[in-house]
């Protein structure tokens, strides 16, 4: 079992830049795929981005490609997720996401959650 704990998230201007985290507990991080997804106000949840394991793989939904990228620190037991170039409409509620055995790019291919780390981006 993980447990995931995002933060940095904030109110930051459009065109302004933010970098959250995801701490995981435990001495197993490395044997989870990790993902971000998001969910605004009256919509579903959606992914965002993947990595895999090793950090060798990553997935991103086209929206954010360019301006959005997912790192991971296997010796801290932390993902990322850097965002620039940020829109209104990337509003929402980030969660972190833990996987085993495949990168989690839908929310029932989750096996673990975040409490979850408001963004919102003001025009």
């Amino acid at each position: 079992q993980v447990q995931l704990v995002e933060s940095g998230g904030g109110l930051v201007q459009a065109g302004g830049s933010l970098r959250l985290s995801c701490a995981a507990s435990g001495r197993t991080f490395t044997t989870y795929d990790m993902g971000w997804f998001r969910q605004a106000p009256g919509k579903e949840r959606e992914f965002v981005v993947a990595i895999s394991k090793s950090g060798m793989s990553t997935s991103y939904t086209d929206s954010v490609k360019g301006r959005f990228t997912i790192s991971r620190d296997n010796a801290k037991n932390t993902v990322y997720l850097r965002m620039s170039s940020l829109k209104t409409e990337n509003t929402a509620v980030y969660y972190c996401a833990a996987a085993r055995g495949r990168l989690p790019t839908t929310p029932g291919m989750s096996d673990y959650w975040g409490q979850g780390t408001q963004v919102t981006v003001s025009s």
